[in-house]
């Protein structure tokens, strides 16, 4: 299968949040992902997270990069066709994401949680003199035997933690 990967440069400022958004919504329906698909909805969701962490925490530019489906492959009868769709944010700050727990009454901290919850994988490794933070979602042509979702929802580095819902 091939791989459409595509890039945006991202200014430090609040409003390339929401032109990231409308960037990542309009790459998706040119590949026919509908806007209102699960994947979609997930995958908007994480943009915005991911970027809103470069523009606030960094206060840097940052690349947005998304690696997406291109044409499909022939998948044989039967068979599961699965494609994975990856975001990555790149900036060029040395500081580590983290983590944090917020309280019930907090504004912030939460969108690591939700990168957590909503991707099937996240991470983030050192990229030149800054990083990049990734996440990836599976998208399968059928739902696997047994689930009712056909698209991610793991909980990576969260798993065993409890949050509080207010």
């Amino acid at each position: 299968m091939q791989v459409l990967q595509v890039q945006l440069e991202i200014r430090p400022d609040p409003a390339e949040v929401g032109r990231a958004r409308r960037w990542a919504r309009s790459r998706l329906a040119g590949l026919g992902i509908a806007a209102d698909e699960p994947l979609a909805e997930n995958l908007i969701l994480l943009v915005s997270e991911l970027v809103t962490n470069a523009v606030v925490h960094t206060g840097r530019p940052a690349v947005l990069r998304l690696s997406l489906p291109g044409a499909a492959a022939e998948v044989p009868q039967g068979a599961v066709a699965s494609v994975t769709v990856r975001v990555e944010v790149a900036d060029t700050s040395s500081r580590a994401p983290v983590p944090r727990c917020a309280r019930g009454d907090a504004t912030g901290g939460r969108g690591l949680a939700l990168v957590a919850c909503l991707a099937d994988r996240w991470g983030w490794s050192p990229e030149g003199a800054g990083k990049n933070i990734w996440c990836e979602l599976d998208r399968c042509s059928q739902p696997r035997q047994g689930a009712e979702l056909a698209y991610g929802g793991g909980l990576s580095a969260y798993e065993g933690l409890a949050f509080e819902v207010v």
